[in-house]
């Protein structure tokens, strides 16, 4: 399997940037996931694991809401 860690280091350095992987997990019953990275434009990391990629943008989606929230109130 395709990691997005390199010596359990997030591969996804650069600001703006998303990477994903598809993989078949065994412990699901072979179910399909995304493993999904994105760097903040602030440097700050978000990962998740969805059964989409849609699922995982939403979710990065949710994050930069709650995240621009916090910083303006």
């Amino acid at each position: 399997m395709q990691s997005l860690n390199r010596n359990g280091v997030s591969i996804t350095q650069t600001p703006g940037e998303e990477k994903f992987v598809k993989y078949r997990s065994g412990a699901f019953k072979g179910r399909t996931f995304y493993q999904y990275d994105f760097r903040h434009t602030d440097g700050e990391l978000f990962s998740t694991v969805a059964k989409t990629l849609a699922e995982c943008r939403h979710r990065r989606n949710e994050w930069i809401a709650k995240k621009e929230q916090n910083n303006n109130p």
